[in-house]
């Protein structure tokens, strides 16, 4: 999900989910030691409950990343040894990682130092030729060894080789029985499934088996599914509509611009509200050719809104 749940994704995914746990996009641990660390930690109080997603494998650099956001009140800490990508393979982090499980519990046990809050691992099932149950289950293992009790697992082997990042999403096939099994196996570890899940359905199927459920591209690219997901799991809270959603974004808007952000940094998050539903595309439309323009401003939204042929 790098360069898509920043700040603004995550204030606009809140307005359609009141209690799931939301995700940074993985920043690096040297990016926050080395640079600018306000500017990848700062994040909306509304984003509560929020985790910071954290690439690296220096349990140094880990630790001191981990203490800084520590100090902004981020309520997790997770360790991504999942990405597949060429950019966290040439820094020797990542998916890549999985092959030095005792790399990551070092990594763990310095992070969870600097921190009351839990610090998490978020894997593959496994990387190449090596996406065998016994693989995973030693990786958690020897992780769980040092003390960490929460793994996010995408239910995919990565393949470090030959595929590119956006084919790792969809080309290796789901095993969720690895990631079900291990919870059989680790009975006492908090394990949430990742991959796949598009459906209300699927969710419920792994809940059954697991303690938690991630879901990624279906959150970005249909947004709206996280609040039919939310009113699944309580039918107590009061969805919102979409228009309900809209309304809400636009006073987020006008701040962020008054602080100097663009208004297509903040709307090419919400191209995806209104998919599969009449004037969907006319939404994305007005939005895409309006929103880089001169002094635009949150009425593009409402603009957005009246130009769709039949609004939700």
């Amino acid at each position: 999900m790098m360069d898509w749940t920043d700040r603004h994704c995550r204030y606009f995914m809140r307005l359609l989910t009141p209690h799931a746990l939301l995700y940074t996009e993985m920043v690096t641990a040297a990016a926050i030691v080395h640079g600018d660390s306000h500017r990848f930690l700062r994040f909306n109080e509304e984003e509560h409950p929020v985790a910071l997603q954290l690439g690296g494998s220096d349990p140094d650099w880990m630790a001191q990343a981990t203490a800084q956001a520590a100090r902004h009140g981020y309520d997790e800490i997770n360790i991504n040894v999942g990405c597949p990508s060429d950019r966290v393979q040439s820094g020797q982090f990542g998916a890549c990682l999985m092959a030095h499980p005792e790399q990551v519990a070092e990594c763990y046990a310095a992070m969870q130092k600097e921190t009351e809050v839990p610090v998490s691992v978020k894997s593959r099932i496994g990387i190449d030729d090596r996406d065998d149950y016994a693989f995973l289950r030693h990786f958690v293992e020897i992780v769980a060894a040092a003390g960490c009790r929460k793994f996010v697992v995408h239910a995919r082997v990565a393949i470090l080789e030959g595929l590119s990042p956006k084919e790792n999403r969809a080309v290796p096939p789901l095993r969720y029985g690895h990631v079900y099994r291990l919870k059989a196996d680790f009975p006492e570890l908090e394990i949430v499934i990742n991959g796949g899940l598009t459906r209300v359905e699927q969710v419920d199927e792994a809940l059954a088996h697991v303690d938690g459920v991630m879901i990624g591209r279906q959150a970005y690219h249909a947004p709206y599914f996280l609040a039919e997901l939310a009113a699944h799991l309580d039918p107590a809270w009061s969805m919102p509509s979409r228009g309900d959603v809209v309304e809400r974004m636009l006073g987020y808007v006008d701040r962020e611009l008054a602080r100097g952000a663009s208004l297509a940094s903040i709307t090419r998050h919400m191209l995806g509200l209104f998919a599969g539903r009449p004037g969907a595309r006319a939404w994305r439309r007005y939005i895409s050719e309006h929103a880089h323009r001169e002094g635009a401003a949150s009425e593009v939204l409402v603009n957005a809104i009246n130009a769709m042929p039949a609004a939700a």
